[in-house]
């Protein structure tokens, strides 16, 4: 008799009732078009201004309607990552892209958090591989890289252990809600461990930022030393390796610099990532891949899975070629004045 857990669905797309939004849109729709059909019965009377008014209302009335066709059929999807475990499948392997240019403009401690967050999620490490795309080719991100690599050793297993949702560091220790009050002794002791050394690790890398070399150029370092940032050979180094294959251990960890040279386009994040692909391909060669900015973090731990629940879950591969999560921003001004939350495309146009 067939398990039903094996033939239920990794996910579901369910339709939105938003018949009001509709009456409304096409009430908006018909009052657009009687100003435009206004506008082009009285250009006469009017002359150039109103031309170029209905020049620019038409291109309003365009993109509009391009925003609300797209929101029409609005739909969710609801994944089920249980399901996905318990159909004991073979997870896919999936390699984790990070890209950062400038040291300065983009500290290394930032570049440092997002690479925690990712070693950290619930995927089983065996399958996981975290590449660095280092643009700046700097020995402070690579060595920041390194200490990371030895701080992850404590820092995954605590994650996992205890389910903590914020993997990045700064965040975690940052956030009230994460304050070990009205918990277990042991978490205590554990959570006032792991902030020691988290600060630990910051005052490394904020004290090597201030040195004009953040350590000696010789070893692992030696690449480093008599090159210049827009021209160099290419630079990879495995910072972590997980020999022994542990699914509850730390994922790979790979440091990448490109090849520079003056006169050569480099296309900037596109060229680092083609350069991330093909570098990736020949070491784990992994079918999936996630990408993140350095100034990023992985607010769900289960991203990983969720994703794996859409792609996996299709009945044709051509109907699930990506999954895009929203960017929520943090640290934001006190109601946006800027706009930099972008909450008209998030929350209106992907509505």
């Amino acid at each position: 008799m067939a398990n039903p857990a094996l033939s239920a669905p990794l996910y579901d797309r369910i339709s939105r009732r938003n018949n009001i939004p509709r009456a409304i849109e096409l009430i908006i729709l018909c009052l657009i078009f009687s100003l435009l059909i206004y506008r082009l019965l009285s250009l006469k009377d009017h002359g150039f201004t109103w031309v170029l008014a209905l020049l620019c209302e038409s291109w309003f009335t365009f993109t509009w309607g391009l925003i609300i066709s797209t929101k029409w059929n609005q739909v969710e999807y609801m994944t089920y990552p249980k399901r996905l475990l318990q159909r004991k499948l073979e997870l896919p392997p999936v390699d984790m892209f990070v890209t950062t240019a400038d040291p300065v403009l983009e500290p290394p401690i930032l570049t440092v958090n997002t690479v925690l967050s990712l070693l950290a999620v619930d995927y089983p490490a065996d399958k996981l591989a975290c590449y660095v795309s280092d643009d700046g080719a700097s020995p402070l991100t690579f060595y920041s890289l390194v200490e990371a690599s030895k701080f992850a050793k404590i820092w995954v297993p605590f994650c996992k252990k205890y389910n903590v949702q914020i993997r990045a560091p700064f965040r975690f220790f940052s956030v009230e809600s994460t304050s070990p009050q009205d918990v277990s002794l042991e978490f205590q002791q554990e959570w006032k461990r792991m902030k020691g050394e988290y600060e630990k690790l910051s005052q490394k890398i904020e004290d090597a930022s201030r040195r004009s070399q953040p350590c000696e150029l010789t070893g692992d370092f030696a690449d480093f030393s008599n090159i210049q940032r827009n021209n160099h050979p290419t630079i990879i180094k495995v910072i972590w390796e997980n020999k022994e294959g542990v699914s509850n251990g730390v994922p790979h960890v790979i440091y990448i610099s490109r090849e520079k040279r003056p006169k050569q386009p480099h296309h900037f994040k596109a060229g680092a990532m083609n350069t991330l692909t093909r570098v990736s391909g020949m070491i784990t060669n992994a079918p999936f891949m996630l990408n993140l900015d350095c100034d990023m973090y992985v607010n769900n731990p289960q991203i990983v899975v969720h994703a794996m629940s859409l792609l996996l879950g299709v009945t044709n591969e051509r109907d699930c070629a990506f999954v895009q999560s929203p960017q929520i921003f943090y640290d934001g001004l006190k109601d946006d004045p800027f706009g930099n939350q972008l909450v008209v495309l998030y929350e209106v146009s992907q509505l």
